[in-house]
């Protein structure tokens, strides 16, 4: 089954300071139908101001990615991390028995990323954090593993049976994902325009995948993709 979410029907919140699109049920946006995708639960896609930020509050028994477009974050926590995240890189906060921390835009322009949540395979873990750089040349035209349960192939380590591949792909490239039995993959375009399994997907939109056999990516246009292969939730 291949299911289509564009852009436009995500939730959208504007503070002034903070402008977000939210790809399931989060704050004030509340959808039933769109709680989470098996422990995919959060895609926010924000734009934070110069000089804003959110500041220091608390998180429990959660995997917080966050993946930087544009600008940059400045990532303070209670485990004493206290650093900058820029494109290219992957953080990972593991929220588990409880952090505080805060993520704020000091530049003197916008700063874009994707906020993501990971439902964990158990609660009340140790709280961690792991931060890499992927360079463009790593996902140019193909899948880059960036985030897993075993950490492997230099991918930070996520407490879920999730593997989170980004790719970026122009009009003669293609990847190919194998989906495995009963695996749930969600692809999120995170910028330009690609083909997913031959529908054209834009910015913003995202496909839900259940019992195919593969993902294929290909006709791409400044296309920026993150592939998430997950266990379904028991």
């Amino acid at each position: 089954m291949f299911v289509i979410r564009h852009a436009a029907d995500r939730g959208h919140a504007n503070h002034g300071w903070l402008d977000s699109h939210h790809s399931f049920s989060f704050a004030d946006y509340r959808d039933e139908d769109h709680m989470n995708f098996g422990p995919l639960r959060v895609i926010n896609e924000d734009r934070v101001a110069a000089g804003a930020g959110f500041g220091t509050h608390s998180h429990r028994d959660m995997e917080i990615i966050s993946y930087v477009l544009e600008g940059e974050l400045a990532h303070s926590d209670s485990m004493g991390n206290k650093v900058v995240i820029r494109p290219g890189e992957v953080q990972i906060m593991s929220a588990g028995s409880g952090v505080t921390h805060s993520e704020e835009n000091h530049a003197k322009t916008l700063t874009h990323f994707l906020q993501i949540w990971i439902i964990p395979n158990q609660l009340h873990l140790q709280p961690g954090y792991e931060q890499k750089t992927y360079p463009d040349a790593e996902k140019r035209g193909k899948l880059r593993l960036v985030a897993s349960q075993s950490g492997e192939h230099g991918s930070v380590t996520v407490h879920q049976d999730v593997r989170l591949y980004a790719g970026l792909f122009g009009p003669d490239e293609t990847a190919h994902h194998n989906i495995g039995y009963e695996r749930l993959v969600y692809v999120h375009v995170v910028r330009g325009t690609v083909h997913v399994n031959g529908h054209p997907l834009s910015a913003g939109d995202a496909a839900k995948i259940t019992a195919e056999e593969r993902v294929v990516l290909s006709d791409g246009v400044d296309s920026e993709v993150l592939v998430f292969d997950m266990a379904a939730l028991d």
